[in-house]
């Protein structure tokens, strides 16, 4: 737009009847412009040829032809507002955004960057690269900075080619002089390679996201199920607790009352003695009167009538060796306390080990027995749940997971993590191996069983000799026999745990163990000695109670 045309107003430009920028603009001879369409139209529906503005009538309607001067002079307006709408709905470059190099005043965001200018353009200014001929043909790409870095700073040329033996960009010049007899090759090329290679990359970034996502909810649920161990544990607590101070306070009260009991004890004895003593006294003192007024009489008869009965004191009780019993207390307090020791001591036993007992049974597992691991000797239940032995051997494939020699055999499920529980019936039977076996250990020929070979066990001989088989193994006593064995692993922890169910009692503990290979769960029923121990070890459903 010209410099005249800038100093004109907006008004100037605009049709007085449709009132928007003139088309085909046409002069009246009273000096005012209008579109032609618009005058025509106008003088076509009046009944005399008037001039909108002024008014002024024409005898005859005036020969109209177009403004060549306004005409031009309103298509450049029209073509300025265009452009100034077109720049108002361009964003304008904020911090961090490319901004375009042309814009004066306020810069807009550049839309694209010339490699070969080393400009970047926003829409209006990218405009020529979309129409002229030679700019066409200009690399364009997504906004930039630092355009001069993509320039070769020892030739001043474009880098446009990649040099595979040194990894580096390159001008064409760089290849004639330092780079002759290199693995040259265009950028596109290289791009596309590297563009894959980052492709292979991103998918191993997100595959490594997703499994630290996942990693995150194992953590999580770790916390969770670590509150939740918590919250059960102070449950627990509270109901130890409160029972052991239940019991302090009652062996506390035993004690108060025994020792009120003594003094009671005392108080009445001492009341007797004192009762009876003042019977004696009033009785002397009653002598004592009768024998002064004896001694001021001056009848000499009744003095000697009276003397006999009056001169001997009376009969009294010889309270010489007459104590009153004290109670002794001494050591009440220490007896009271070490019996309350040996109560608590059962009590807490009792209460740790039930709360213990019940907490491991929620991890129970439901264990069936793998027949491919089975001695031929042993005799397995349709379901998997019972095991004994017989004395005929079948014929069975001597796959590596069977036991050749000795009666065992292990559960189907493996451990390799958390925790697991499960309960074997024991009764009647007079020896049998429990526990857990490592996948790799052993299972041909005679086997020792031992953590250092990877059997973590307790067994029964002789109907009433337990042991844990900890290598060297350790001699169990047990209260009771038990009926009903549980075993419990924590793989993390590293723990294998019995315990007899029906007494909920811990008989034995393997603590401090390390585990990398999977668990499985292993029994041995052991010979039947003539029927003596032909009863079958037997797979329980854990009743947990309240």
């Amino acid at each position: 737009m010209s410099a005249a045309s800038c100093l004109l107003s907006e008004d100037q430009f605009l049709c007085s009847i449709c009132l928007d920028v003139f088309t085909d603009p046409v002069t009246t001879p009273c000096g005012h412009n209008f579109c032609k369409t618009c005058i025509t139209q106008h003088w076509d529906v009046s009944t005399q040829c008037q001039c909108p503005v002024c008014k002024e009538v024409f005898k005859q309607r005036p020969e109209l032809r177009v403004n060549t001067f306004i005409s031009e002079m309103a298509a450049q307006f029209s073509s300025a507002q265009k452009k100034a709408s077109s720049r108002s709905d361009q964003p304008c470059a904020k911090p961090g955004e490319v901004p375009c190099d042309v814009c004066t005043g306020t810069k807009l965001k550049a839309l694209k960057s010339c490699l070969v200018c080393l400009a970047s353009y926003c829409e209006t200014h990218l405009e020529p690269h979309q129409r002229i001929k030679g700019l066409k043909t200009h690399q364009l790409i997504d906004p930039v900075d630092n355009l001069e870095g993509r320039m070769c700073k020892k030739h001043d040329a474009p880098l446009q080619l990649f040099c595979k033996t040194d990894q580096m960009c390159v001008c064409l010049l760089c290849t004639v002089l330092d780079h002759k007899s290199h693995d040259i090759v265009p950028l596109k090329k290289e791009y596309e390679g590297k563009k894959a290679e980052l492709g292979k990359t991103e998918a191993e970034i997100q595959q490594m996201i997703q499994k630290r996502r996942v990693k995150i909810q194992e953590i999580k649920q770790s916390v969770e199920l670590s509150r939740e161990d918590a919250e059960r544990e102070m449950a627990d607590s509270v109901r130890v607790f409160t029972a052991l101070m239940q019991s302090v306070e009652r062996g506390h009260t035993e004690l108060i009352d025994m020792i009120e009991e003594k003094q009671k004890t005392t108080e009445k004895q001492a009341e007797g003695f004192i009762k009876e003593l003042q019977q004696e006294i009033s009785e002397l003192m009653r002598r004592s009167t009768e024998v002064e007024q004896l001694s001021h009489t001056e009848d000499h008869l009744h003095l000697l009538q009276s003397f006999p009965s009056l001169s001997a004191p009376p009969h009294t009780k010889n309270w010489t060796e007459v104590r009153v019993h004290r109670s002794s207390y001494e050591g009440s307090v220490r007896r009271a306390v070490a019996q309350l020791e040996e109560t608590l001591s059962k009590e807490m036993k009792n209460l740790c080990a039930d709360l213990e007992l019940k907490r491991v049974q929620q991890f129970e597992v439901d264990v069936t027995l793998d027949p491919d691991t089975a001695n031929p000797h042993l005799i397995l239940s349709d379901d998997g749940k019972q095991v004994s032995y017989g004395d005929i051997k079948k014929n069975l494939p001597d796959n590596p997971e069977r036991f050749s020699y000795c009666p065992n055999v292990v559960g189907k499920q493996s451990c390799s993590s958390g925790r697991f529980y499960y309960e074997v019936q024991v009764k009647g039977k007079t020896k049998w191996d429990l526990g857990v076996a490592r996948e790799s250990s052993n299972r041909k020929g005679k086997i020792t069983l031992s953590p250092k070979d990877g059997y973590w066990t307790i067994w029964l001989r002789n109907e009433n000799e337990y042991k844990a088989l900890a290598g060297p193994s350790v001699r169990l006593s047990l209260k009771s026999q038990p009926q009903k064995v549980g075993v419990f692993v924590d793989y993390a922890e590293g723990l294998v745990s019995f315990y007899d169910v029906d007494a909920a009692a811990l008989i034995y503990s393997y603590s401090g163990c390390s585990f990398t290979e999977k668990l499985y769960p292993f029994f041995s029923p052991h010979l039947n000695h003539d029927g003596k121990n032909s009863a079958p070890l037997i797979i329980c459903p854990v009743n947990q109670t309240d």
